[in-house]
């Protein structure tokens, strides 16, 4: 059918498909293949693998995420996911694969965010993994200024901010916006790595943020320690930075103001 990738031939054939708008990065159809089953073909410009990855770690931790049926280098291949939103429930799923630790933070190979690369590697520190893997990378997409007062940060009190209570390296989302929750219920796209879990919940409060609903499930699943408002516009830095090497200086200011937030000079 026009437009749409060669699918494996284990799938079957295509009965019938329309384009799935709303993504910045990759082309999504829905499609319906001919034993009735409803997927969604994503074509990305990276490796597929890694959000493929990213899917079945989520599932085997608990999350609620839609199954990956077909993976090749620049094609995933999922099943189509609906139902009523249960922000209750997700923000319990989302406690729940939080509980898995690792030794480390940091991941076992390098994956992406966005089209973006994501270092990852693995350190014993969260605070140094943050400047090391999340900051440095991207200090070159900011004016002088803001960089070289970034860079001061990261010499001593960001780090020292982000370790003071000692988190424990919890799988993540790592790439959790409310744009990537389908219908209330479901995770996609993810960027997968072992973090303090609070990187999820200060990226999903980044933009906006989900009902109140969430936030009973997780924390009563899950209550967040002292600090987390402190911590959080610190944690809020690295998807910024992201923002700004994608979108441009329209998102300088924000940098700045978590900055203001976090009382760096």
């Amino acid at each position: 059918m026009e437009g749409l990738p060669t699918l494996p031939d284990e799938l079957g054939s295509v009965t019938d498909i329309a384009p799935l708008g709303g993504g910045d990065v990759a082309r999504a159809w829905q499609a319906r293949l001919a034993g009735g089953r409803t997927v969604v073909v994503k074509q990305t410009p990276y490796d597929a693998s890694f959000e493929a990855e990213g899917l079945r770690a989520l599932a085997a931790a608990g999350a609620p995420v839609p199954t990956v049926l077909a993976v090749e280098t620049h094609l995933l291949v999922m099943d189509h996911v609906t139902g009523p939103p249960d922000w209750e429930a997700l923000g319990a799923a989302l406690a729940g694969v939080h509980t898995h630790h690792a030794s480390r933070f940091g991941w076992h190979r390098d994956n992406v965010i966005g089209p973006l690369p994501q270092a990852n590697g693995w350190s014993a520190t969260w605070g140094a993994f943050v400047v090391e893997r999340r900051i440095a990378p991207h200090l070159d997409a900011l004016p002088v200024e803001v960089a070289k007062r970034l860079t001061a940060a990261g010499d001593g009190p960001l780090p020292e901010l982000l370790d003071e209570h000692a988190p424990p390296a919890s799988l993540v989302h790592g790439d959790l916006w409310t744009g990537n929750v389908v219908g209330g219920r479901w995770l996609i796209d993810p960027a997968v790595h072992y973090a303090d879990r609070e990187t999820d919940l200060a990226m999903l409060t980044l933009f906006g943020g989900p009902p109140g609903a969430f936030w009973h499930g997780y924390l009563d699943a899950a209550p967040l320690p002292d600090g987390w408002e402190r911590r959080r516009p610190v944690l809020q830095l690295a998807p910024l930075l992201v923002h700004v090497r994608l979108f441009g200086d329209g998102y300088v200011p924000a940098v700045i103001r978590a900055l203001d937030a976090a009382g760096f000079d």
